[in-house]
């Protein structure tokens, strides 16, 4: 169970200060127009990015969850014990929060890096209202939220099915998270993952953590629907071996 804590702590690090670190350190650098900075395509690969190699580095050790909505969402599904539910959430709030004051330490390194508590965004945080990229109102930020969760979890659970293609699970699943950041980075900057917003609103001031609990809830919420729904979906029927039916 050590290990398993340790590797889900890493993993949700590697997540945060690489899927948060290329929003604050890469998407916008040099400017507006320098094409050197990656903008919403890459900080949207580099999410995925993260996931995919992660999932490879530890995926065989704790099941790479690094995030605490896909532990609640497997547990929904039947694939994980509730005994591990809290220790894994746990670990994997404090790898977040440990990458975010990584992160926040690389980031005050630049001449005239400083975080604006009132603007959308800022130092990678979620949020909706004011504080959404696109100016998006509550309701629509926790619709997106809740429906890119679920759908995530359905990707996680039938990649990582027992009939599904051997080895490809985490390209699956990070590719779908780049997906989902694609579409949703506009409207709350892609939460998804409680642990992700967690690490990084500690840091960006009163607005991202006064709107924190949406980041919670909506997730978890999210990842129980797609958990159930999959478990229903992707349950074997006695009537089939192999892909052959037997009526």
């Amino acid at each position: 169970m050590l290990k398993r804590l340790v590797a889900e702590f890493l993993g949700t690090f590697w997540l945060v200060l690489g899927g948060c670190g290329s929003a604050v350190l890469a998407a916008k650098f040099g400017g507006a127009g320098n094409p050197l900075g990656i903008g919403l395509l890459g900080v949207s690969l580099a999410f995925g990015l993260t996931v995919v190699t992660g999932a490879y580095a530890f995926g065989h050790i704790s099941g790479a969850h690094f995030n605490p909505a896909v532990t609640i969402g497997l547990w929904a599904g039947d694939r994980f014990p509730i005994k591990d539910v809290v220790p894994y959430v746990v670990v994997q709030v404090i790898g977040g929060i440990f990458a975010g004051w990584i992160l926040l330490e690389i980031a005050s390194g630049a001449p005239g890096f400083a975080i604006d508590p009132t603007a959308a965004g800022t130092f990678a945080s979620n949020g909706y209202g004011v504080m959404s990229p696109g100016g998006y109102a509550m309701g629509a930020a926790l619709l997106c939220e809740v429906v890119m969760t679920a759908m995530f979890l359905v990707v996680i659970m039938g990649a990582t099915h027992g009939r599904a293609p051997v080895g490809f699970a985490p390209l699956a699943i990070g590719l779908a998270l780049t997906l989902i950041h694609l579409i949703s980075i506009p409207v709350t900057n892609t939460s998804v993952n409680p642990a992700r917003s967690t690490g990084v609103a500690i840091f960006a001031g009163a607005g991202a953590i006064s709107q924190l609990w949406l980041f919670w809830v909506a997730p978890i919420v999210g990842a129980l629907i797609g958990g159930v729904i999959y478990r229903w979906l992707g349950a074997d029927r006695p009537d089939i071996v192999g892909e052959v039916p037997l009526t």
